[in-house]
């Protein structure tokens, strides 16, 4: 009873421990991996794949089943039976009901059969090995989708504290206005827009939080917490200088990437698959030979032996090898040979078709690292740019040099280059690491 106690209190806080923590990156992948309902469908699959490997490599030994059947008959009609003495007296048993059983054992082995069982067993291993590709292939869209989602947290949550220094600068803004009005610089509707643009700041950032929660759920969903538990991600500390590394080149990227990615290794095996399927189909123009074997005896209540007697003298045993020709098969031999080279062009064109797809994948995202990079760069100049400008009208607006309408309009493009470098920062640094992912390796941030 105590040890339950313990236990119990070790689960509470651990559960409360646990949600409490701030997920990484790579604590959202890793738990993603094991936890994802999608992955562990398509584990499942895998498993299966490995079952019917197991099964076409059973096919290549002989196969043994015993059986018994066991009946009763009725002969209403009979009318003899077993005569016999006793005393003195002759008595006659009719037996109408009897019983019958029987008990065998049967071996078969194909010997030869074209190659079909050998060539199905290497064509169910490649099976398994792209049902193991799957898992990977399943593994790196979760991983990508992980990627996309907590960089857009981390953009949106900087965004947040942009929007609340814009917030707060509306606020001073306001107050200096009330001033302002008192000694007479400002009208009352000068005012009214200073305190318009404050709420109108307090509205961006309660829309720019719900996007970070619409994100966050997101996320949580894809990791497929569904309890009660508090989700927030870690914050790590990015740098400018995170944005303006080096960008791997289109060509590198794509020659890694044909190397290791498990969708081109996939599409690669169905050109082996086809290969195989082919061979299968041309074994049907081919002779089977197949050897058997089989053990039985059999008894019966009417015999005058006994039930052991009968099970030895009623043994029979044979062997035997057969030869099965194919001659008219109705074109199905044929027709199979044609679908598998029809299926052999479709898999050269769909191996075609995922390096296409890959290199216009790696060559988008490289275009949108290499033009957020330069976005960023000169952004960092706009954001320096328009502070400056928007400091100067502060204090010109103070003087009774600027108007409210310029005031605010300094305002809104600082703001707009501060989201502007938020958003081709995050965009940058998301593409170098999906190249880099797709050059094989982790993505950090």
């Amino acid at each position: 009873m105590e040890r339950s106690i313990i236990t119990m209190l070790v689960l509470i806080l651990s559960s409360a421990t646990y949600g409490q923590k701030k997920w990484t990156l790579e604590d959202c992948i890793s738990y993603a991996i094991v936890n994802n309902i999608t992955l562990q469908q398509v584990r499942l699959q895998k498993r299966s794949a490995t079952e019917t490997r197991k099964e076409s490599k059973a096919s290549l030994f002989p196969t043994l089943y015993a059986s018994s059947n066991q009946s009763i008959g009725y002969r209403p009609w009979t009318s003899t039976g077993t005569m016999t003495v006793t005393n003195g007296t002759v008595a006659t048993d009719v037996k109408k009901t009897y019983y019958n059983g029987s008990y065998s054992m049967n071996a078969s082995w194909t010997l030869w059969n074209g190659g079909q069982n050998t060539n199905q067993l290497k064509k169910d291993k490649l099976n398994e090995h792209q049902a193991e590709l799957d898992v990977q292939e399943t593994a790196n869209t979760i991983q990508e989708q992980i990627a996309i989602y907590y960089i857009q947290i981390l953009y949106l949550t900087e965004a947040v504290e942009v929007q609340r220094e814009a917030l707060e600068t509306a606020r001073k803004n306001e107050e200096r206005g009330k001033v302002m009005l008192e000694v007479g610089k400002i009208s009352k509707a000068d005012l009214a827009q200073l305190t318009a643009q404050r709420a109108t700041d307090e509205y961006n950032i309660v829309q720019a939080e719900a996007q970070v929660a619409e994100n966050k759920l997101q996320l949580r969903q894809l990791l497929e917490i569904t309890d009660g538990r508090e989700f927030d991600i870690a914050i790590p500390t990015t740098t400018d200088q995170q944005a303006l590394e080096s960008i791997p080149s289109v060509l590198s990227v794509y020659e890694a990437a044909l190397a290791q990615r498990p969708e081109i290794q996939n599409a690669k095996l169905d050109i082996e698959q086809s290969d195989l399927q082919l061979k299968i189909a041309k074994a049907g123009y081919m002779p089977t030979v197949n050897m058997t074997a089989g053990l039985g005896t059999s008894t019966n209540s009417l015999a005058s032996n006994t039930w052991g007697s009968q099970m030895k003298t009623n043994v029979d045993a044979s062997a035997g090898v057969g030869i099965q020709i194919p001659i008219i098969d109705g074109r199905r031999t044929k027709t199979a040979i044609n679908k598998a080279k029809i299926a052999r062009e479709q898999a050269e064109l769909d191996l075609l078709s995922e390096q296409k797809k890959l290199y216009s994948d790696i060559e988008s995202c490289w275009l949108d690292a290499t033009n957020n990079q330069q976005k960023f760069r000169s952004a960092l100049l706009s954001v320096e740019s328009e502070q400056a400008a928007y400091n100067l009208l502060s204090e010109q607006f103070q003087l009774g040099l600027k108007n409210i309408v310029e005031l605010l309009t300094g305002k809104d493009k600082l703001l707009q280059a501060q989201q502007n470098r938020l958003q081709s920062k995050y965009t940058a640094i998301l593409n170098q690491q999906l190249l880099r992912f797709y050059q094989g390796e982790s993505i950090r941030i």
